[in-house]
C-alpha cells in the first residue's frame, strides 16, 4: 500500500475505509499502514518495518499524525515495535500522550510500571461486556492503551466497536430516550466484592469520601456493615470534544444484571437483593431500562464488533470516546497491561437535560 502525505483517511458513509493515508510527514521505510481486514474501519494498523526504530522517539515525533488517525478511526494498533517490557510500553504511551493517569481506583497497579494497570480481574470463562472506560464516573480517559505482555493460546480476543456506528444501528426512538434521560449508575461497595471503597477512593477517611462525592455531584449513602452506596447521573450519548460526532458512550452493559445471564443474575439477587447489587443502572429518571432495549444494544455492539487477536508486544490505542472495548473468554494465561491519558471531565462534554 502506498502512503500519501498531508491527507486524512477517507471514510465511506458506512464507516469503512475507502483509502488510507498518513496525515503528516512521509514515513516510507519506517512503518507500514493498513487496516486489520478489508472493509473494517478500525483499528488502523501501524507496523514497524525499519530496523533499530526507537519506539518512544518515533511516537513522540509522529504524535499529531497518530492523533489524527485516532480521531478518524477510533483505534490504532501498533505492531512490531519491539516493546519487550512494561516500562518500554509505558514510555511509548507517555510519548503519545504525556501525563498518564496514575490514580484509577478500579484497577490494581501493574508491577514494573508507575502509571500502568493490570487488566480487570474477572472470571476467565466469562466475557467482559462492551464499555467505555470510566464513563460512569465524573471523569474518564479520552485515550487508553492496552499492551499484550502474554497472549492466551485459547480465546482472549479484545472486541472493539466504533460507538458512532453503534449509535447508527440503534432505532431513533431508543437513541432519543437514552440521550434525553441519561443514565443513573448505582454502585454498592461491599467488603469482599470488587474493590473496597477504601481502595477505590484511596482513603479510609469517610469524611474525605463524602467531600469528594459532593464535589463530583455523586449521591452517597452509608449502609450497614461498612458498605457505601453511590449514585451518579451520567450521559448515555455524548458529542466527541474534538470531532463533534455523536457516540454511544456508557457502561450500560456492565452495570445491568440483565446482561449477565439468568443464572448469574439470580445468584446476585439472592446474595445482595435488588437494592444492594454491586452494580446497577437505570435511565436517569430512575425508570428501568427495558429488556428489549438491552437486546437491541447487545445486537448493535456485535454488529459493529471487530475482534483483535493479540500478538505478544502489540499495543492498541483507543479513543475511549469513539470506541468501546470488551474481552472474550479465555482458557490459558493472558497478560494485558493498560494505561490511560487525556482525562476529560463529565461536565465539560455533557450536562443533564
Amino acid at each position: 500500500m502506498s502512503l500519501q502525505t498531508n491527507a486524512s483517511p477517507v471514510m465511506s458513509d458506512d464507516g469503512t475505509a475507502d483509502s488510507l493515508s498518513w496525515p503528516g510527514q512521509a514515513i516510507e521505510g519506517q512503518v507500514r499502514l493498513s487496516l486489520l481486514a478489508d472493509g473494517l474501519s478500525l483499528p488502523v494498523v501501524i507496523e514497524a518495518i525499519a530496523t533499530g526504530l526507537d519506539p518512544s522517539a518515533w511516537a513522540g515525533t509522529h504524535r499529531e499524525a497518530i492523533e489524527a488517525l485516532l480521531c478518524r478511526h477510533g483505534a490504532v494498533l501498533f505492531r512490531g515495535f519491539e516493546l519487550a517490557s512494561v516500562p518500554a510500553f509505558e514510555a511509548f504511551a507517555e510519548a503519545l500522550s504525556p501525563g498518564l493517569h496514575g490514580s484509577y481506583g478500579d484497577l490494581p497497579k501493574k508491577e514494573g510500571g508507575r502509571n500502568v494497570y493490570r487488566s480487570t480481574p474477572y472470571p476467565e470463562r466469562e466475557m467482559i461486556l462492551y464499555h467505555n472506560e470510566s464513563s460512569h464516573l465524573e471523569s474518564w480517559p479520552r485515550k487508553q492503551w492496552f499492551y499484550c505482555e502474554q497472549p492466551s493460546r485459547v480465546g482472549g480476543a479484545t472486541p472493539l466497536a466504533d460507538i458512532r456506528q453503534v449509535l447508527r444501528h440503534l432505532p431513533a426512538d431508543v437513541v432519543a430516550r437514552f440521550e434525553q434521560k441519561g443514565l443513573m449508575y448505582s454502585r454498592t461497595f461491599t467488603a469482599g466484592v470488587e474493590p473496597s471503597w477504601e481502595s477505590f477512593f484511596g482513603t479510609t477517611d469517610r469524611g474525605e469520601v463524602e467531600r469528594r462525592c459532593r464535589e463530583q455531584g455523586t449521591d452517597f449513602e452509608w449502609l450497614d456493615g461498612d458498605s457505601l452506596q453511590v449514585r451518579t447521573l451520567c450521559p448515555a450519548v455524548i458529542r466527541h470534544p474534538r470531532t463533534g460526532e455523536a457516540a454511544f458512550f456508557n457502561q450500560v452493559q456492565l452495570h445491568l444484571p440483565f446482561c449477565l445471564g439468568e443464572e448469574m443474575r439470580e445468584d446476585l439477587l439472592d446474595m445482595f437483593g435488588a437494592d444492594r447489587l454491586p452494580r446497577m443502572v437505570s435511565y436517569g429518571d430512575g425508570t428501568p431500562i427495558e429488556d428489549e432495549v438491552m437486546t437491541l444494544v447487545g445486537d448493535a455492539y456485535e454488529a459493529c464488533a471487530v475482534r483483535l487477536d493479540w500478538r505478544k508486544g502489540d499495543v492498541v490505542m483507543l479513543d475511549n470516546m469513539l470506541a468501546a472495548h470488551a474481552r472474550d473468554p479465555y482458557e490459558e494465561p493472558r497478560l494485558i497491561v493498560g494505561a490511560m491519558g487525556d482525562m476529560t471531565a463529565r461536565g465539560d462534554v455533557w450536562q443533564p437535560a
